[in-house]
């Protein structure tokens, strides 16, 4: 997707005909871990996980991110890989930059599975049980990135925004007022958008 003045992305203006690149902060997130002794739901080291981070960021149309999803990789339904935690700062860093609505909506998505996911099988073996409390931990960290996000992007968003406060904010009384917040804010978007088409 290109950006243009017209179109910002993550409140950042870009000239037209730019795409979007992987910011410093992602590329420091990166670095930070040794991805070849991680394990990854694909059976192999994580080491190709950073070039698929780049992908998804840089993706104009979905069709770029073919072969380069996250999925099956950090998590397989819900069950989560060594990969996983790292890859949580990772989405952070990326989300609290500029993205593409792709991008965007794809590491959110991520981050809700993640924040939600447990251990897989695999893992507890080596005794790594608690892959999906430290998921939460981490993605905990960014909770006002996320309920930001939330509060200005689409009704999905929204939406998702609230899926993960739901998991990883322990504030029950904070987390229920932004629950419904962001639940308003995407039956509001949602209307909108559905009135828009007809």
């Amino acid at each position: 997707m290109l950006i243009t003045a017209d179109r910002p992305v993550g409140g950042l203006r870009r000239r037209a005909g730019d795409m979007v690149a992987v910011s410093a902060l992602v590329r420091a997130e990166l670095e930070r871990h040794d991805w070849r002794a991680l394990r990854c739901g694909c059976g192999d080291s994580a080491e190709h996980v950073p070039l698929m981070f780049e992908v998804i960021i840089e993706a104009e149309a979905p069709g770029d991110m073919i072969g380069y999803a996250l999925d099956d990789h950090l998590e397989l339904n819900a069950n989560l890989f060594e990969v996983s935690v790292p890859a949580v700062s990772v989405i952070l860093a990326a989300l609290a930059g500029g993205l593409s609505p792709l991008a965007r909506a794809h590491f959110l998505t991520t981050l809700w599975r993640l924040a939600g996911g447990d251990a897989h099988r695999t893992e507890q073996v080596l005794g790594r049980c608690g892959l999906g409390d430290e998921c939460r931990t981490r993605a905990r960290e960014g909770l006002w990135l996320i309920v930001q996000i939330g509060l200005t992007g689409g009704a999905d968003d929204a939406d998702t925004a609230a899926d993960v406060c739901e998991l990883v904010d322990l504030d029950g009384e904070r987390s229920a007022f932004h629950q419904a917040l962001l639940r308003e804010r995407a039956a509001a978007k949602g209307k909108r958008r559905g009135v828009r088409r007809r």
